[in-house]
């Protein structure tokens, strides 16, 4: 018996081993989207027009990705299983998955402490520089 409880909590987890980068992005925009209790309209169409654009995904597809997305922050505690899954990216494509954090956090015009401390966070997590989330954060700010 004792065997076999330890061969469960031997095992790796296999949702986070095969997250795959696209998923990962797409559950941290859902979260960024509903960190400040609600999702406005406005912050769903960024939600979902930047990974339409970034992923050249159709509506389905992007509704897929947005479902699946959703269900995996329900069950996640914290980011390390999303951010994991973006370690391996280069450099630019960190700096695109803070740009588009940016335009959901500034959709509704608004940008709530919660959503601004989100996106420093997930930048600090991915290797994303204080520098270029703050120029991010500027020029999304002003678009």
């Amino acid at each position: 018996m004792f065997d076999a409880l330890r061969s469960i909590f031997q095992r790796p987890d296999a949702t986070v081993l095969s997250m795959e980068p696209k998923l990962a992005v797409a559950a941290l925009l859902v979260h960024l989207a509903a960190i400040d209790g609600q999702i406005s309209d406005a912050e769903r169409e960024a939600l979902e027009g930047t990974l339409m654009d970034y992923y050249g995904l159709n509506e389905t597809e992007v509704s897929k990705l947005i479902a699946e997305a959703t269900k995996r922050d329900q069950e996640s505690v914290d980011f390390y299983r999303f951010t994991s899954a973006l370690s391996s990216l280069d450099e630019g494509e960190k700096v695109e998955i803070i740009r588009m954090m940016w335009q959901v956090v500034f959709a509704d015009k608004r940008n709530h402490e919660l959503e601004d401390n989100m996106v420093w966070r997930i930048a600090e997590l991915i290797g994303v520089s204080s520098r270029d989330r703050t120029v991010l954060r500027n020029q999304m700010a002003r678009a």
